[in-house]
């Protein structure tokens, strides 16, 4: 089992920046990735970033080079470094944990999620 637990939410103006952490403890043997979602009320979870254990990242359509994922091995956590941000990106931000091939994702963790509000 793996647990998360996210932080660096808040509420800030367009154009500014914001920056999540999450630190992943338990079975972290278990999982190759860590990354953000994000969710909006009544619609499904989209990926927002994503790091592998090998670096290698993805990131959704949506940041156009605005976000920025990095991992610390050592502390089995990720950061998402998000810069100009905007109204559009008004969601709850979730952490996952994941073991992932090319094809598929498996031992799905989930933490709570942290709120990020931009104002117009």
């Amino acid at each position: 089992q793996v647990q998360l637990v996210e932080s660096g939410g808040g509420l800030v103006q367009a154009g500014e920046s914001l920056t999540l952490s999450c630190a992943a403890s338990g079975s972290t043997s278990s999982i190759n990735t860590m990354g953000w979602y994000r969710q909006v009320p009544g619609h499904g979870r989209d990926l927002v970033a994503r790091i592998f254990t090998d670096d290698n990242t993805k990131y959704g359509d949506f940041v156009k080079g605005r976000f920025t994922i990095s991992r610390d091995k050592a502390k089995n956590t990720v950061s998402l470094q998000m810069n100009y941000l905007l109204p559009e990106d008004t969601a709850a931000y979730i952490c996952n944990a994941a073991y992932c091939d090319q094809w598929a994702c498996l031992n799905d963790y989930w933490g709570q999620g942290t709120q990020v509000t931009v104002s117009s």
